[in-house]
């Protein structure tokens, strides 16, 4: 890293570090909800958040990306570990995830995140936004039952989404309720232009003096008994007591296990889904930066790699980029890396320090800020914007948000994918070809001058605008602009110049001129890399 590099991402700490302690916040409940769901070590999820801010946030190439435990591994954790039979032996499978994620980045495969369309993209941030408000209201009054940081419709407690804002009602804490609107009118007061205005209110964010206020009035409700809280309505963070019992903590993977295949298949799944993860937030967080700032994507698989391995050697659960924290991190001002790293910090020291400093939070105050997160992420305007883009991007857009809403983020993800292909593929059955002007149809003569380029996709449409042409026609087939045709497009065109002589059509066939073309990609970044100035050896 060049010394102007290093002045630009320590020229931010203003922005940086109030943004590191909210996503820090946000992160601890995460941590601990998705190990919980996980069936794994609570302690194992704050490993995971330490090793993703510090080690993955050090060596990745995103600015504002924040890595750590993924509510979307939830189940294939809880599973494997069910199937392998011990918690070391999972930590293993962890490690060779790691290690088939470095070699991924540096077989490139980084690049199959650029293929996922914007309306997908744009999609699952609002689907994952609305989600969020939805399984935080029933955390916001007390009532705790899913665990932090799920994003999936149906529930371990055996309710869903929607039905846990019914039986919430049975349960309301007033305390906790109090916190959360007091929480939130406090983060609704620092988002007011005249509070931007105060300088000492770009330092002091909202939700670290929400955060504040949830602890004071926790701490004042707990010799009230009709407003104090339970254990399960604030933040529990393992006490280790001693330094030796702060080492018993962490747990080694079982390497005797290295020849069980089970453990190379869970290994297998778990770099898939945490690469394709991390791969979608990527975009997403890209999307999200204010400056527009493109993320290495193969740099991302390696520096997932090397903390899935790490995070595996010491007891910690798999680590993706996460789009919630992401998210926390640009919304709250992050400007580089720094924040992301710098969370990471504040988690050891006090996951190591003052653990009983956290478990005064209430939920209910992290609630509120991840309300704002999710309305930020699901603003009425995006939907306005994508309706007004048609209905090519609002269909795939829509279906994303509702398959995230009431499936899962993967889930979701592939039925946003699935409706967008379709488009893709409806769209290039309709333009095979370009009709330039009317007057190409004039006269008996048709003009069909073909694509740039026509793939076995057009097969099906070409074959029935040629099927249709009547008897007696000047027709010319005009390949010159296209740059590839496809073999059996090829093939369909030369029967129909036989089947042309027995149906008196005048046939002109003008063949494409570009017959062999370079790898257009390479010839650019060779001439950019031309003109990058050499390295001077002295």
């Amino acid at each position: 890293m060049t010394e102007k590099q290093n002045v630009n991402l320590f020229g931010h700490l203003k922005s940086d570090i109030p943004a590191s302690i909210v996503v820090f916040l946000v992160a601890v409940p995460l941590c601990l909800g998705i190990a919980l769901a996980s069936g794994a070590p609570l302690f194992s999820g704050i490993i995971a958040g330490i090793v993703g801010g510090i080690i993955v946030g050090a060596l990745s190439g995103s600015q504002l990306g924040v890595s750590g435990p993924a509510a979307g591994l939830a189940v294939i954790v809880l599973t494997a570990i069910t199937e392998l039979g011990a918690f070391d032996v999972f930590l293993l499978a962890v490690v060779i995830g790691g290690v088939i994620q470095l070699l991924l980045g540096f077989a490139k495969a980084g690049i199959i995140g650029y293929y996922f369309p914007s309306s997908v993209i744009k999609g699952m941030l609002s689907g994952i936004g609305i989600i969020i408000i939805l399984k935080q209201i029933p955390h916001a009054f007390g009532y705790d039952k899913d665990y932090e940081g799920s994003l999936a419709f149906n529930q371990p407690d055996g309710h869903n989404t929607l039905s846990e804002l019914y039986y919430m009602f049975e349960a309301i804490s007033p305390g906790a309720t109090i916190i959360a609107m007091i929480s939130i009118a406090i983060l609704i007061l620092w988002e007011q232009s005249f509070m931007k205005k105060i300088k000492i209110f770009k330092i002091i964010q909202g939700p670290l003096v929400a955060v504040t206020a949830g602890i004071v009035l926790n701490l004042v409700f707990q010799n009230m008994p009709n407003l104090a809280l339970t254990a399960s309505q604030v933040v529990n963070i393992p006490v280790a007591g001693s330094f030796d019992g702060f080492l018993n903590l962490f747990t080694l993977p079982d390497f005797s296990q290295i020849g069980n295949p089970q453990v190379w298949i869970v290994g297998a799944t778990i770099a898939i889904v945490a690469s394709l993860e991390t791969l979608l937030c990527l975009d997403a967080t890209d999307k999200l930066d204010p400056q527009k700032r493109v993320t290495p994507a193969n740099q991302e698989l390696k520096a997932q790699g090397v903390g899935n391995i790490i995070s595996g050697l010491i007891g910690g659960l798999p680590i993706t980029q996460v789009i919630v924290r992401s998210s926390t991190n640009i919304q709250s001002g992050g400007q580089t890396k720094i924040s992301a790293i710098l969370h990471g910090f504040i988690l050891l020291a006090c996951a190591t320090l003052i653990p009983f400093v956290l478990n005064m939070i209430p939920l209910a105050s992290l609630a509120a800020i991840l309300f704002l997160v999710g309305y930020k992420l699901a603003k009425p305007a995006l939907f306005k914007q994508m309706y007004k883009l048609g209905q090519g991007h609002f269909v795939p857009f829509m279906v994303t948000i509702l398959g995230i809403v009431f499936t899962d983020l993967l889930m979701g993800i592939g039925m946003g994918m699935a409706v967008a292909i379709f488009y893709v593929l409806y769209n290039s059955y309709k333009m095979p070809f370009l009709v330039q002007s009317k007057d190409e149809l004039k006269d008996g003569l048709i003009h069909l001058a073909l694509a740039e380029e026509v793939t076995f996709i057009n097969k099906a449409s070409i074959q029935r605008t040629l099927t249709q042409i009547p008897d007696g026609s000047k027709v010319i087939i005009d390949g010159s602009k296209s740059v590839y045709i496809d073999q059996d497009v090829i093939e369909l065109i030369d029967e129909f110049e036989t089947n042309a002589r027995y149906r008196d059509i005048d046939l002109q066939i003008i063949p494409r001129t570009h017959t062999k073309l370079d790898d257009q990609v390479k010839l650019v970044e060779k001439a950019i890399n031309d003109r990058k100035p050499q390295a001077v050896l002295v």
